[in-house]
């Protein structure tokens, strides 16, 4: 039954959909279409994941599922989401009475999703049409510059911008003021294996909405860096390498200094706070307290290696600590920049501490 479910989904067969819904379940079910209706799917299906037979006699239990998709020209894996089911007994035998989330929620479990098409991104989203074409724009011009820096994909750009916190917080599994502040986050694909490129960029629409025109095209182009560097990303990858080359991608050709690129940084400095050590990965945990001033620091590492020893350089450095294997930061940076970690970070503080000048 779950398997002709999902087939009826993805082969927009309402006949097929609407013969396995129970009474009372069937404007759901054409809902489910219509919310659905903008996708093209290359695969939709449902598998049983858990399973208590009832007692004798029930007419109705639930039973929880994994709900598995591609979007044509977009997926490479299926992603994967968790679901419920409730089935219920009829004259005719067990029908689907309802179908929810039990974790993240799918984009069209927020509303009817409306799908925008760039050269080299797909927008989902369930805003206005102009919102959505402008971020396919952005996404259409942040390809190629990311490109430029880290070579050739054949990744398509996914993109998806719920209407409200909201829903992004549904979205995310997380609650509504988890991400306060951050305007995007990269996700791999549920499926997918550890190292291919993530795959979904999902915009928190109200953080995204405060950004100046540059805040936006920056944002679009460090969530895109993320997207082309997953592939060559560890565990042991510290995380101010991680955002510092994808906030140093998005700034690239801005025109902005460093002290406009690090405000906040610029602030501590002249304070008498000016830090001694790259930032550790819990200070860009969402919510942290200077959580600017760590991705500040981190640009600042990442745009003093492309300056003392070029750009490719940067990228290489890159790529051999995620090769370099657990432990291997320090013998990957004296291979590619010809010193360690504590000559690096002296290095990197006496820039920090200019910016005070």
């Amino acid at each position: 039954m779950l398997s002709l479910r999902g087939r009826a989904v993805a082969e927009r067969d309402a006949d097929a959909l609407l013969a396995l819904s129970a009474r009372g379940a069937e404007e759901a079910d054409r809902d489910l279409l219509t919310r659905t209706a903008g996708l093209r799917f290359t695969a939709y299906g449902l598998r049983l994941t858990s399973f208590t037979e009832p007692p004798a006699g029930t007419d109705r239990f639930t039973v929880g599922a994994e709900l598995a998709y591609r979007l044509t020209g977009v997926d490479d894996y299926p992603a994967l989401l968790e679901r419920q089911l409730e089935l219920v007994r009829e004259e005719g035998g067990w029908r689907v009475a309802r179908e929810t989330p039990t974790g993240a929620a799918a984009p069209w479990d927020l509303g009817t999703v409306r799908a925008v098409e760039g050269a080299h991104s797909l927008v989902l989203g369930l805003g206005e049409g102009a919102e959505l074409t402008a971020l396919a724009g952005l996404a259409d011009r942040a390809v190629p510059a990311v490109e430029a820096v880290w070579g050739p994909s054949a990744t398509r750009l996914l993109l998806e911008l719920p209407l409200t916190e909201q829903q992004f917080a549904r979205r995310m599994d997380v609650s509504a003021d988890a991400y306060q502040g951050i305007a995007a986050v990269t996700l791999a694909v549920g499926g997918a294996p550890v190292h291919t490129p993530a795959d979904r960029i999902v915009v928190n629409p109200d953080a995204y909405r405060q950004l100046s025109d540059l805040g936006r095209r920056v944002v679009v182009t460090h969530e895109a860096t993320h997207v082309a560097t997953r592939a060559d990303t560890r565990s042991w990858t510290p995380l101010w390498l991680s955002e510092g080359v994808a906030d140093y991608t998005g700034y690239l050709g801005s025109g902005r200094t460093a002290r406009q690129v690090a405000p906040e940084l610029v602030k501590d400095v002249r304070a008498g706070r000016a830090p001694a050590a790259l930032p550790e990965d819990a200070a860009f945990t969402a919510g942290a307290e200077g959580i600017a001033q760590a991705y500040e620091q981190a640009w600042m590492a990442c745009d003093l290696i492309a300056r003392r020893y070029g750009q490719d350089r940067l990228v290489a450095f890159y790529r051999a600590v995620g090769a370099a294997g657990e432990g291997g930061l320090e013998r990957a940076m004296k291979a590619q920049l010809g010193l360690g970690p504590v000559e690096f970070t002296k290095a990197w503080a006496g820039e920090v501490a200019r910016l005070g000048g």
